[in-house]
């Protein structure tokens, strides 16, 4: 809920009003929008991150480390589609976070680094779901959430694991 609040309110701050509101008022007072969205970037790119930080952990890194994704295992394909569902969600929130990063030049900086890395987990969901290369996969997302948030951290904005609801989950957003 509040992820969604904040990408509304996100949404409302950018749109076309500001451009009026620059030109109603002074020039000495044009460099606060600036600052707000900025501020607001680094929330926004904390909240998407957390998001895809718990959905991460709670249906691919937790099950794949539990053993639930090896041949045999009871709930084995449950435990596939969720983590397939859990990421594309998390690609989806990486990608935003990452378009949030834009906002505030040290994040930007940061995560300028992990731009081919999130790329590259675009087609890894559909191997979740199918159950190939699962080791490999879970291992690609749990770095490259790792590093978002060494990322975030070192740009002042820590991000905090937040599992995502099963409505959002399979919403994916």
């Amino acid at each position: 809920m509040l992820c969604g609040a904040l990408l509304v309110g996100g949404t409302a701050c950018a749109g076309g009003n500001g451009s009026t509101e620059a030109v109603a008022r002074p020039a000495a007072a044009s460099s606060s929008p600036a600052v707000e969205r900025q501020k607001l970037a680094k929330t926004r790119f904390v909240a998407n991150a957390g998001l895809a930080a718990g959905a991460t952990y709670q249906w691919i890194v937790k099950p794949w480390k539990a053993g639930k994704f090896k041949k045999g295992a009871k709930g084995r394909k449950f435990a596939l589609v969720k983590a397939g569902l859990a990421g594309a969600f998390t690609y989806n929130r990486l990608k935003a976070a990452q378009r949030n990063a834009k906002g505030d030049p040290t994040l930007s900086k940061a995560v300028a680094p992990l731009t081919a890395g999130i790329d590259k987990l675009k087609d890894l969901p559909k191997q979740l779901r199918k159950g190939d290369g699962v080791d490999s996969v879970s291992g690609s997302f749990d770095d490259i959430i790792n590093g978002v948030k060494d990322a975030g951290k070192s740009a002042g904005a820590e991000v905090k694991d937040k599992v995502p609801s099963a409505k959002e989950l399979a919403n994916g957003s």
